[in-house]
């Protein structure tokens, strides 16, 4: 078990079958005092009206997003209050990016983009018993992530690194993920 940062939250982020909640998972169980938040686990709480995000989005998809992202902050924020270390796991994309940094009120706050290549993701999802693409294709999400995203915290090729080494590069790489207020 690694020391780790101590109370404070980790946002693990990326492209569906990046390995955001495997890396996430072990990332948590890593560190002393840590809760792994799923960020997908607020969309699956709504019920009944729930709109999934679909390219170009409605409102009420949009309005569903922040809302997500709200109550994941929240939740980190608590657990930081509390003594814990937060690792929270969401796809959090482009601009969202810049304002669920903002959402995040505990500090010291470490952002870390998983970014394998897209043969790289294909090849997991086609693995996984879950699909998650649909509508959506590996490389319109791509280049949300690298074009559409703000270049802050911690960016990892994971192309060829299982998830414990790219946990070690997590850890390894928490300075560089830091989000700065100063």
């Amino acid at each position: 078990m690694d020391t780790g940062p101590g109370p404070s939250v980790v946002l693990i982020t990326g492209v569906m079958a990046a390995g955001k909640s495997t890396v996430a998972q072990l990332l948590a169980e890593r560190l002393p005092r840590a809760a792994h938040v799923r960020g997908d686990l607020f969309r699956r709480m709504l019920v009944s009206g729930r709109e999934e995000l679909m390219p170009g989005e409605t409102a009420e998809v949009r309005a569903q997003l922040e809302l997500r992202y709200r109550l994941s902050a929240l939740v980190a924020d608590e657990y930081v209050r509390d003594g814990w270390t937060a690792v929270v796991q969401d796809i959090v994309l482009g601009e969202d990016l810049t304002r669920y940094v903002a959402r995040v009120r505990a500090r010291p706050l470490y952002v870390v983009v998983l970014a394998p290549s897209t043969a790289a993701v294909r090849d997991r999802e086609a693995a996984r018993p879950k699909t998650g693409y649909g509508a959506w294709t590996v490389e319109a999400l791509d280049r949300d992530l690298r074009e559409g995203a703000p270049r802050i915290g911690l960016t990892l090729d994971t192309s060829r690194q299982t998830p414990q080494e790219t946990v070690a590069a997590i850890l390894a790489g928490l300075p560089e993920a830091r989000i700065r207020t100063d």
